[in-house]
C-alpha cells in the first residue's frame, strides 16, 4: 500500500484543501456519531479497493493499516493475550518499543505525537495491560493527541469462565472503556475480519482532522489470528478539510479588534501559527500573553511579550491587566482552564474576549459570564485573515511589563545544596540557548521553577501537560519526544514521580538519548510545602533518601550526581555531549518556596482554607498541582 503524506501532516494525500458547500467542511470529529453522518455526507473520498489474500490474519492486516495511517511507532507492554497483534507489529515498518509500564508507553506515545504529528500507537495485553494505560491514555485525550490503543480482550467462547486476566463485561466496565465517551473519542471490539474496512475508514477521516483523538481497539485473541476473506481493505485516501471561519465571524473579529486596544492570549493550540501570532502582534502593537503550554510560541525575549500566566506564571501579567488594560483579548487555541486562568477576573478585559479554537464547545466555559464572541477555526487560517483586515497600529511609547527575573544571590561559602533557581538559570544557558533539546517539566515544582524561570524564542521546544498533570508523564514522555525528534530531550523531574514511574532501562535498550534533571530533595515538596504553611501535622510527604545516579547506571544509563551549584554546568555539558540516556540527580533545598502563589490564591477563591483560618488567622491554601 501506498503513503502520500503532505506538510507536516502525514496523512495521507498531496491534495491541496477543496472548498466544499456551505456547512460541509470538516471543523473536528469528537465521535464515532459524527463520523457516521460525515461519510453520510461525502465527507470522505472514495477508496481503491485491493483484493487481500486469504493467508492475511486479521493482526496483519491491522498492522498494514496502521502503517498506512502513517504511524511510525508503537509502545507498550505484551503479553500472551496480544501475541499475534504484537508479532505483526514487530514485523511490520513501525517501530516498535517494549516498556516496563503501560502507563509510560502512552505517556511516551503523547509526546511522540507532539514532536512529529504522526500518530501513534499504545499495546497491550488483557486485563492489567489495559487499566494500565488508562491515565496515560486519559493524558492523551486531555494533551490533544492522536493515539490508538491496540489491547487484547478475551475470546467469545472463554467469557465469564474465569479466564486468565479475563477481558469481558464480566471483568470490566463496557461504557468508557469499550465505547465512545470521556476517555476514547472511538471505541470498538473487533470480533470480524469484515469490521476492518468500516474501522479504518472512520479513523483515516478522524486523523485527517485538526485536534486530537484517541481511539480503541479491542481485539479478541482468537480474532488476531483468524483470516481476511472475501472482503476488499481499502487504500486510504482521505482529503483532509480546511477548519475556517465564516466571512461574517472575520468581519465581527475585525470590528472588535480595531475599537481599541487588544492583547493576545496565546495557548498550545496555536503553535503551529507562532509567525502568523508574531507578525500580527508586530503589525498592531498588541502585547502578549500565553498559557503554560504556550511557551515559546511567542519569543519570551521579544519586547511586546509580558509573561505567562496561571501555574508558574509572572506577576507582570497582572501589572500589564491593572496599569495599561486592553479593551479585549485575543485569544488563541487556550482553554482558559485553571492551570492558564486561575480563572481569576483580573484578567479579563472590559470589553471581554474574541476567543478562537476548534472545538466549539471551548469559548465562553472558562468565564461563562464574560461576553465572549467565539470563533471555530484553525488558528493560523485565522491570523492569516486578521493579517488581511486589521490596520496597522501607530507605534507605542509606552514600555510594556516584562516577567520579573529577580537577581541570584551569590553562593554561600558551603556551596550546598542547590538551589532551584540557580540550576535553571544553567539549564537556561546549557540546555535552552546552547542546545536544541525539547525540556520537559513535571507537575509539581518542577512545573512552576521551570515555567517561571526558564524562557523559550521558538515554539515546540517546551512541554508540560496541564489537562491532566499526572505524576510519571515527563519521566516517560521524554523518551517519545527524543525518539520522534531523533534529538535529545531533556525532563526536569522530582524524585517523587521519578521513583514513581520512569523508563531508564528502556531508553537504554533503546539508545534514546533522553536526559533526566531530577530534582532531589526527598520529599513530595509541593505537597510537603503546603502542609507546612497549613500547620498540619502527622501528614507525612516526606521520602527515604535515594540515590538515582546509582539506579541510573545499575540499569546501564550514564548518571551524576550534583550537590555543589559549581558544578551544575559541568554535568549539564556532559549530558548534553552523552550519546547515550543520561540522569543528572540534583541534591536541591528543599526550603525554597517555589513560585506557586497564584495557584494558592486561587484554592482559596474556591474554599480551602488552613486549620489557622478557623481561628481568625489570616487564610493560607495548599499549593497542589
Amino acid at each position: 500500500m501506498s503513503q502520500n503524506y503532505t506538510g507536516s501532516n502525514p496523512l495521507i494525500t498531496t491534495e491541496p484543501y477543496k472548498e466544499l458547500p456551505e456547512n460541509r467542511y470538516v471543523e473536528s470529529v469528537s465521535d464515532s456519531r459524527q463520523l457516521d453522518e460525515l461519510e453520510k455526507n461525502g465527507g470522505i473520498q472514495p477508496f481503491l479497493n485491493d483484493e487481500i489474500a486469504p493467508t492475511l490474519s486479521v493482526a496483519d492486516a491491522i498492522a498494514q493499516m496502521l502503517e498506512n495511517l502513517g504511524v511510525s511507532y508503537a509502545f507498550g507492554v505484551a503479553g500472551g493475550a496480544m501475541a499475534s497483534l504484537w508479532g505483526a507489529l514487530s514485523n511490520s515498518s513501525i517501530e516498535v518499543l517494549n516498556f516496563r509500564h503501560e502507563a509510560g508507553a502512552a505517556f511516551a506515545a503523547t509526546e511522540a505525537y507532539f514532536a512529529n504529528n504522526r500518530p501513534t500507537v499504545v499495546f497491550t495485553t488483557a486485563g492489567p495491560g489495559i487499566t494500565n494505560a488508562l491515565t496515560g491514555l486519559f493524558a492523551a485525550r486531555g494533551e490533544g493527541a492522536k493515539v490508538i490503543l491496540l489491547s487484547a480482550c478475551t475470546s467469545a467462547p472463554q467469557r465469564g469462565r474465569w479466564a486468565i486476566q479475563e477481558t469481558s463485561t464480566y471483568t470490566l466496565p463496557s461504557g468508557g472503556i469499550f465505547t465512545p465517551g470521556a476517555l476514547f473519542n472511538y471505541a470498538i471490539t473487533i470480533e470480524s475480519a469484515a469490521q476492518l474496512p468500516q474501522i479504518f475508514r472512520k479513523l483515516a477521516l478522524a486523523m485527517a482532522q485538526p485536534g486530537g483523538f484517541v481511539a480503541h481497539l479491542s481485539i479478541p485473541t482468537a480474532v488476531q489470528t483468524s483470516l481476511v476473506e472475501d472482503i476488499a481493505l481499502p487504500q486510504l485516501d482521505v482529503t483532509p478539510f480546511p477548519m475556517t471561519a465564516s466571512k461574517e465571524a472575520i468581519a465581527k473579529s475585525v470590528e472588535l479588534l480595531s475599537s481599541g486596544p487588544f492583547a493576545i492570549w496565546v495557548g498550545f493550540g496555536a503553535r503551529d501559527a507562532a509567525a502568523e501570532i508574531l507578525e500580527l502582534a508586530e503589525k498592531t502593537g498588541a502585547a502578549v500573553i500565553c498559557s503554560p503550554r504556550g511557551k515559546g510560541i511567542f519569543p519570551e525575549d521579544h519586547p511586546q511579550f509580558v509573561g505567562v500566566t496561571g501555574l508558574g506564571g509572572h506577576a507582570s501579567v497582572l501589572t500589564y491587566m491593572e496599569e495599561q488594560p486592553p479593551l479585549r483579548t485575543l485569544v488563541l487555541g487556550t482553554r482558559l482552564g485553571e492551570p492558564t486562568s486561575f480563572w481569576s477576573s483580573a484578567l479579563v478585559p472590559k470589553g471581554g474576549f474574541v476567543h478562537v479554537d476548534i472545538d466549539p464547545e471551548v469559548p465562553g466555559v472558562a468565564y461563562p459570564h464574560v461576553e465572549t464572541f467565539g470563533v471555530r477555526s484553525d488558528i493560523k487560517a485565522f491570523v492569516k485573515e486578521l493579517l488581511q483586515q486589521l490596520p496597522d497600529a501607530p507605534d507605542s511609547t509606552m514600555p510594556l511589563p516584562r516577567p520579573e527575573h529577580k537577581a541570584i544571590e551569590p553562593a554561600s561559602d558551603v556551596d550546598y545544596p542547590v538551589r532551584p533557581e540557580v540550576l535553571m538559570a544553567a539549564i537556561q544557558k546549557i540546555v535552552v540557548e546552547g542546545s536544541d533539546a525539547v525540556v520537559m517539566a513535571e507537575c509539581g515544582n518542577s512545573f512552576t521553577w521551570s515555567t517561571h524561570l526558564l524562557q523559550f524564542a521558538e515554539a515546540n521546544r517546551y512541554r508540560v501537560s496541564t489537562g491532566v498533570g499526572a505524576m510519571g508523564h515527563a519521566v516517560t514522555g521524554v523518551l517519545g519526544a527524543a525518539l520522534a525528534n531523533n534529538s535529545k530531550a531533556v525532563g526536569i523531574v522530582g524524585d517523587g514521580a521519578m521513583l514513581m514511574n520512569n523508563e531508564i532501562s528502556t531508553a537504554v535498550k533503546y539508545k534514546i538519548p533522553a536526559i533526566w534533571i531530577v530534582l532531589n530533595d526527598a520529599r513530595y515538596n509541593m505537597c510537603h510545602q503546603g502542609m507546612k504553611i497549613l500547620g498540619l501535622k502527622g501528614a507525612d510527604a516526606t521520602l527515604p533518601p535515594t540515590n538515582f545516579a546509582m539506579i541510573a547506571r545499575g540499569m546501564g544509563a550514564e548518571a551524576i550526581v550534583v550537590v555543589r551549584e559549581s558544578d551544575i554546568e559541568a554535568a549539564l555539558e556532559q549530558a548534553i555531549a552523552s550519546t547515550v540516556p543520561f540522569l543528572i540527580d540534583v541534591v536541591i533545598d528543599a526550603d525554597r518556596p517555589a513560585p506557586s502563589g497564584g495557584r494558592n490564591k486561587s484554592l482559596a477563591a474556591q474554599g480551602v482554607k488552613s486549620s489557622a483560618a478557623k481561628n481568625g488567622v489570616k487564610q493560607v491554601s495548599f499549593p497542589m498541582v
